[in-house]
């Protein structure tokens, strides 16, 4: 959300963060870490990933535990992977014809709409990330 926020009235493709476009994944890494710690379990590989032209990160993790007792002989002492894919969705649409040096009309899911005009735009007014993006697990 900085690098969008930062980009408001300094060209014409500030728009392009609203498709991923322009997307770093800057904390994507660190909030991958988090959750998995709160699973007592461990990022044991990360990366970029695009589902469907979709921006995304693709976790492996690994249990910090082991499986335990188990009906399956030889499985005490392995520990459970798994991966996923989570993926960023545009809440939001523009009209394509939107002149990003002008007021742009934003109309977003459930009926909710905003406008950003670049030449009044000042740091802070941008709604909430969750209100233009949402994050899905792809797989």
């Amino acid at each position: 959300m900085d690098g969008f926020e930062l980009s408001i009235g300094e060209g014409d493709d500030w728009l392009d963060w609203l498709g991923g476009d322009k997307f770093t994944g800057e904390g994507a890494r660190g909030a991958a870490d988090a959750l998995a710690a709160e699973n007592d379990s461990t990022v044991i590989g990360f990366g970029p990933a695009e589902v469907n032209g979709y921006p995304g990160f693709r976790a492996e993790i690994e249990t910090t535990y082991t499986v335990g007792d188990s009906i399956i002989p030889g499985t005490e002492s392995q520990h459970a992977r798994a991966d996923a894919t989570a993926i960023v969705k545009p809440r939001c649409d523009v009209d394509p014809s939107a002149d990003p040096e002008k007021a742009v009309e934003f109309d977003c899911d459930g009926g909710e709409s905003f406008e950003i005009d670049p030449d009044e735009f000042e740091l802070g007014d941008l709604p909430e990330a969750s209100a233009l993006f949402s994050v899905h697990l792809a797989d």
